[in-house]
């Protein structure tokens, strides 16, 4: 019989399994922002599973970083919206 390989939500779950230490050792405020840095990586599983990268925390880190960026982007819209001072567009690099 074939092999089949785990899903990237599969993969996901162990990952998360083996950062409980870490995540249990945060303050309370912390965890749940620690809970929402993974929230991310499970909203772009899909994306990362047709990655089939080696190392899982690869797709990881990056789907974290482009909910961050998204993020970004939303609040410089917000306080371009509301008359702030000059944002930098999304288009413009970050230094």
């Amino acid at each position: 019989m074939g092999r089949t390989n785990p899903t990237f939500r599969d993969v996901l779950r162990s990952v998360e399994d083996r950062w409980q230490p870490f995540r249990r050792a945060l303050r309370h405020e912390d965890q749940q922002r620690f809970d929402r840095l993974l929230k991310h990586a499970q909203t772009h599983a899909d994306a990362a599973g047709n990655l089939n990268h080696q190392s899982p925390i690869v797709p990881i880190l990056v789907a974290i970083a482009l909910a961050q960026e998204r993020r970004i982007d939303e609040l410089e819209q917000q306080l371009a919206d509301s008359g702030g001072e000059q944002a930098c567009s999304p288009n413009e690099t970050r230094g």
